[in-house]
């Protein structure tokens, strides 16, 4: 079956600076077999994401659109706000800060470019966002990696009451709970896994809309640092590799394409052109070995999986 290609709002590549981990030619290549057609480059690479010439060096026009997400402020550090202007106009789609003052979050939302908040104490920074969002008349908000029962009922409510936002959630936040941990980081990631609550109250919220998208959050690291006792492994997990066949089988192909595809291409305004052949009733087996990510380690591991991108 021919479809349109997905998009992913949320990858961490790696490059510049940490290319052990991932470059953009395998990110890239990992996206393009998870069948995406775009994705976005989070800013906290070395150096960051937070001038002109390193957007360009990001950005990338090909197969798969690469569009960098620009930092907020000057090394992330929630001090100085960036050339949002400049920015864009070297490739910028959005903006991003990992956990940034309020003040910060007020001046970043009154330039009217999309913010993609990461949201490190979850639920009490979504109330504080979203309310500094009600007194601006232009501002658009958008949650990452959304996890949380709590952080579900404050965006909907929001939303109910008429506040213009999307959120985000990705594959592990409706697979998996706090219980399927294992003593390694395989299964480390930043939200943490919840409860069995906070599991269905993601998927509740995706299927009422609540939340907007799926996203990956692509966060490769090492083999041998994702081995590490899980106390000093680092966040993160590789994702672009499994998403559309965790998606659909847990939503089915009607919502997956409203939440990968169609939705994505709404809040950002592009429309990538790749189109995907995909076997909907083939079944396949997770093996990180043959991961195009420099990641192959994966909490995935051995997981029979429906829905098989074939170009």
């Amino acid at each position: 079956m021919k479809l349109p290609s997905f998009i992913d709002m949320h990858v961490h590549l790696r490059e510049p600076g940490f290319t052990e981990k991932e470059t953009i030619e395998s990110g890239l290549m990992a996206a393009y077999k998870g069948g995406f057609g775009a994705i976005i480059a989070m800013p906290n690479t070395n150096p960051v994401c937070d001038t002109p010439e390193i957007a360009r060096f990001i950005r990338r026009k090909g197969d798969i659109e690469l569009y960098p997400a620009g930092a907020v402020t000057r090394g992330l550090k929630s001090e100085e706000i960036v050339d949002f202007k400049l920015m864009k106009e070297a490739g910028c789609i959005a903006f991003s800060n990992d956990g940034f003052s309020t003040k910060k979050v007020k001046e970043a939302l009154e330039s009217g470019e999309l913010i993609l908040s990461h949201l490190e104490n979850e639920t009490e920074e979504a109330i504080e966002q979203i309310q500094i969002l009600s007194k601006i008349k232009n501002g658009r908000l958008h949650f990452c990696h959304v996890s949380k029962k709590s952080t579900v009922d404050v965006i909907r409510k929001a939303k109910n009451k008429g506040i213009k936002l999307t959120a985000e959630t990705c594959p592990h936040y409706f697979i998996f709970t706090e219980n399927d941990r294992d003593l390694t980081g395989r299964f480390k990631m930043n939200p943490p896994l919840g409860s069995e609550d906070d599991r269905q109250a993601v998927i509740e919220g995706v299927k009422d809309g609540t939340i907007d998208v799926i996203s990956t959050d692509h966060a490769p690291h090492t083999n041998k640092e994702k081995l590490l006792p899980y106390e000093i492994s680092p966040n993160g997990i590789t994702g672009l590799e499994t998403a559309f066949s965790l998606t659909y089988m847990t939503f089915g192909l009607d919502l997956t394409l409203e939440k990968m595809a169609f939705a994505p291409r709404r809040i950002l305004n592009i429309n990538p052109k790749r189109e995907i052949e995909v076997d909907l009733n083939g079944i396949w087996t997770v093996e990180g070995i043959k991961f195009k990510s420099k990641c192959k380690i994966t909490p995935y591991e051995g997981r029979k999986l429906k829905g098989i991108i074939i170009c």
